[in-house]
């Protein structure tokens, strides 16, 4: 395995990461909304909502409570999960300063960028010169299809 650069950024902007990376996973913000609806939720209860094992739901809590996502309070054998709002404050306050700086523009809208046709290269008949798997795209390009079965 090669090895990775590390680069050592802001503590914010590290939270941020540590936080999407957590959400990453559909199990996750599912759970993460059942506790935006109603806070201080069991596993058990969250186990009810969703339709997957006690312990994969586990894991996914673990991970969110990795991220500083989830208070966690034993109360006798129960463990109540509710969520810490000072890092979903953290992320709210993140998003909304680039979505407020990233207005697009009629100018700035995405544009399609156009295909290069593709290079013959050596002798290869078989090949179409530029899109050879639709054939209704370039009809002047078509072969007949008894010279692609050869």
């Amino acid at each position: 395995m090669g090895t990775s650069k590390h680069i050592n950024f802001d503590e914010q902007t590290n939270a941020i990461a540590e936080i999407c990376k957590a959400l990453g996973h559909p199990t996750r913000m599912q759970i993460m909304t059942l506790l935006w609806n109603k806070n201080n939720r069991t596993c058990g209860e969250i186990v009810a909502l969703i339709p997957l094992a006690q312990s994969t739901i586990s894991k996914h809590l673990s991970e969110l409570k990795k991220a500083n996502l989830l208070n966690v309070k034993n109360v006798g054998k129960k463990t109540i999960y509710s969520l810490e709002t000072d890092k979903i404050q953290l992320l709210k306050k993140y998003l909304s300063n680039y979505l407020s700086n990233r207005l697009i523009t009629a100018e700035e809208k995405p544009k399609v960028i156009p295909a290069s046709p593709k290079v013959k290269r050596g002798n290869k008949p078989y090949l179409k010169q530029y899109n050879y798997e639709f054939e209704h795209k370039n009809p002047e390009t078509d072969l007949d299809s008894e010279s692609l079965h050869n």
